[in-house]
């Protein structure tokens, strides 16, 4: 890479095509009736997927980052990489070119008053290994974040193991890993792979794990999941006691920290107290005094926080939860303690709920702790946390 990161974000990314629709009150499947034509508006082209949103929100809050996705050497991944581009010229350097691959895109069909739907084409995401990724040469980069997994099918295929590849050298380099989900079809190869089995291979060797609880419960607990989609949102409806289990449950697997994303409820967070898995968060403050790096060892290990949202005017949910993990990111990369990060990471998702694309609304790092500082009001906090208990290792 041409210089120097503080962060590479790998993993999924995709062409988003989504046609305007204009004022048509005609439902969905009245419009898209066989055999007919139907007159629509402007499309809007960008680029989705978490290597996209996640990595171009840090870039806005002034992280030094590299994206890392796949594409196919078509017109969609070079639209993909010129889009990249015109936000910094470097961002695209680390892009992976397949020859004769077709490009991941997306079409999304968005008419007013009705739910979106979305089809997809995984394209060369599928092909992604852990293979391509450049060991060796990942920039001098602090952390490693990678997203989508679900959505990879090689990542999820042969119980994991390409995860489990993929983490365990990134972590051998000494670099700082993070990942996140999406939930799949249930129907789907992904949506009846045992995660279970997954995740234990591979999160020993992920630090930083920040999935929706949707996606997780899906995963880990797809009778409860069902049960609660029936009455409605599970995010909406766990309490503190069952999310301090799940989380549990998944630092006994070995990573270091969890975060749950909430929706409009906020994020809850929860870390390992064991001091030699904390600890690896060192990585992240090779600039920072002896003194300050011990003391934030400290502050990170075994707690269990809640932040509820900042209050703003929606103009859209697309892409807020990977903003939301962008400014978790930037957190720790700039030595904040475990309060500040969680309080950082909701207000960085409100800016992205602000525009209704997926990142446009981030702005730089001191404007969203200016708004902090100033009193930003928040919504109501839903979630009480029992009184503090022991942590994996404590």
């Amino acid at each position: 890479m041409s210089e120097r990161a503080d962060i590479v974000v790998a993993g999924h990314i995709c062409l988003d095509i989504i046609p305007s629709f204009g004022d048509a009150r005609t439902p969905l499947n009245e419009l898209l009736r066989p055999g007919t034509l139907v007159e629509i508006g402007p499309a809007v082209v960008s680029t989705g997927g978490a290597v996209s949103n996640t990595g171009l929100a840090l870039h806005r809050l002034g992280l030094r980052a590299r994206l890392m996705g796949k594409v196919g050497d078509d017109l969609f991944g070079d639209a993909i990489r010129a889009i990249l581009r015109r936000y910094d010229a470097v961002l695209a350097d680390a892009m992976i070119v397949c020859p004769g691959v077709q490009s991941s895109y997306t079409v999304v069909l968005n008419p007013p008053n009705a739910d979106r739907t979305f089809l997809h084409c995984t394209g060369a995401n599928d092909e992604f290994s852990a293979a391509d990724v450049p060991y060796n040469d990942l920039g001098g980069a602090r952390l490693f974040h990678f997203g989508y997994p679900p959505s990879m099918r090689r990542f999820y295929s042969d119980d994991g193991t390409e995860l489990e590849t993929l983490f365990q050298n990134v972590h051998e380099r000494g670099l700082v890993t993070s990942l996140d989900m999406t939930r799949p079809d249930p129907a789907s190869q992904a949506g009846r792979a045992d995660w279970d089995v997954i995740l234990r291979r591979a999160l020993p060797h992920v630090d930083v794990f920040l999935p929706s609880l949707d996606e997780i419960m899906f995963m880990l607990d797809r009778r409860r999941h069902e049960e609660l989609c029936r009455t409605g949102d599970p995010a909406k409806s766990c309490d503190g006691d069952e999310l301090g289990e799940l989380a549990h449950r998944l630092l006994d697997m070995g990573v270091a920290i969890v975060g749950f994303k909430l929706g409009d409820r906020g994020l809850y967070v929860r870390t390992s107290g064991d001091a030699d898995r904390i600890g690896r968060l060192r990585g992240l403050w090779t600039n920072t005094p002896t003194q300050a790096v011990e003391a934030l060892v400290a502050a990170w290990r075994g707690r269990e926080l809640y932040s509820p949202c900042f209050a703003v005017e929606v103009a859209g949910t697309t892409g807020c939860g990977d903003c939301t993990i962008a400014g978790f990111l930037a957190a720790l990369l700039n030595a904040h303690d475990p309060a500040s990060a969680v309080t950082t990471a909701v207000a960085v998702g409100a800016c992205a709920a602000e525009q209704a694309d997926a990142y446009s609304g981030v702005p730089n790092w001191s404007t969203v702790q200016q708004r902090i500082a100033a009193g930003w009001p928040r919504l109501p906090a839903t979630l009480i946390l029992p009184s503090p208990r022991s942590e994996p290792g404590q």
